[in-house]
């Protein structure tokens, strides 16, 4: 777990180093991103990063193996239940 310090109260927070898609936009520093079959088609940066200092848009095919590699960041995008879940 990665911790998060909140800079009004001194506090800790303890952060999960994977996380789901979220709906409002995030910074792109997550390095392991757990995505679902309504994520797809998979690309890097997604619609839940800031795009104002993201790479450009790159697709991904998650749903053969379970999971994949951003060729620019690096972010590696797990599949939610695995390969072969996914599809139309």
């Amino acid at each position: 777990m990665a911790s998060q310090i909140n800079t009004q109260t001194g506090s800790h927070q303890w952060l999960p180093e994977t996380i789901t898609i979220m709906a409002e936009p995030a910074d792109n520093k997550l390095r392991h991103i757990e995505v679902t079959a309504a994520d797809l088609p998979l690309h890097c940066p997604t619609s839940a990063m800031l795009l104002w200092n993201a790479h450009p848009r790159v697709f991904m095919d998650v749903a053969k193996t379970g999971e994949a590699l951003c060729p620019y960041c690096g972010t590696k995008y797990t599949l939610k239940g695995g390969a072969g879940k996914a599809g139309h």
